[in-house]
């Protein structure tokens, strides 16, 4: 199950290379339902993801390098690039802190920018009070979703 909610970034008020990020590459199969194929540095992934906007399903399988290229050349709309910076976001309501998943889009669908959190339970997404620096939450707006995304 993933809870996670999604928010618009226009400013950044600190260095990002204080914190680690990973290289991701991304394409769709289908977005109807959502499935997805990632490299994630040097790993590789196929994913299903149920329909839903903060709450989903989603289960992920491990890909070899081969059968991620062969599936790329079918993927549907755009690759999607970008950097996912992982920032660390204490949580007031929670003992472990939570992660705020910081995408840098690169190619043609610069400079956009996405942060999402990931929480363990609808409560405390539901709960959940975002720093002053994030823009407009777009949870809710599946326009933001990566698969949407892809198609434009």
């Amino acid at each position: 199950m993933e809870i996670e909610r999604k928010y618009l970034i226009f400013d950044i008020p600190f260095s990002l290379s204080d914190y680690p990020f990973r290289h991701i590459e991304q394409g769709y199969l289908c977005t109807n339902p959502v499935v997805r194929i990632r490299r994630d540095d040097t790993q590789y992934y196929l994913t299903y993801k149920s329909k839903g906007l903060m709450v989903r399903e989603e289960y992920n399988l491990p890909l070899t390098e081969e059968a991620y290229l062969h599936l790329k050349s079918k993927a549907d709309g755009r690759i999607i690039t970008k950097k996912r910076y992982m920032i660390p976001l204490p949580s007031p309501s929670s003992k472990e802190p939570l992660t705020i998943e910081l995408d840098i889009f690169l190619g043609d669908l610069s400079p956009l920018i996405l942060a999402e959190v990931e929480f363990p339970d609808e409560i405390s997404a539901n709960q959940f009070l975002p720093p002053e620096w994030f823009g407009k939450d777009v949870t809710f707006s599946s326009e933001y979703h990566n698969s949407t995304l892809s198609k434009k």
